[in-house]
């Protein structure tokens, strides 16, 4: 029988040595921001569902949805969808086969981020 011999080789990089990049870092986001959004609007429906049951639960709805963690998940959700957005039009811009090279991809990634805030600030003065 063949002798079997233990070959060393190196493990792969771990979290805590490794730096994430900025690509990664929202595509990361991009994914959280779709779930949270699931989860935003299941909390809409769950207030619109109690409007047509009855005064008392739209209350207890209302009251959550007006409260400052409503407000706090309202915002977060609006900052979401202008992200949400922005990401999918960069990649719409990379499907087309442009902005791949890392230095225009940071400069998205940067956009996507800065661009929601901004666009989230300029929503909430206007509402």
């Amino acid at each position: 029988m063949a002798e079997t011999k233990e070959v060393q080789r190196p493990l792969s990089p771990h979290l805590q040595i490794y730096r994430p990049q900025l690509t990664s870092i929202t595509s990361i986001l991009t994914r959280i921001t779709g779930n949270a959004l699931i989860v935003a609007a299941l909390l809409i429906v769950w207030w619109l569902l109690a409007a047509s049951t009855s005064g008392a639960y739209f209350a207890v709805a209302d009251a959550v949805m007006t409260s400052w963690f409503g407000d706090l998940v309202l915002t977060l959700s609006l900052w979401a969808v202008w992200y949400h957005y922005l990401a999918g039009l960069r990649h719409f811009y990379w499907d087309a086969g442009k902005g791949l090279d890392m230095e225009t991809a940071e400069k998205l990634g940067w956009a996507c981020i800065i661009g929601s805030v901004v666009l989230t600030v300029i929503t909430l003065l206007l509402v």
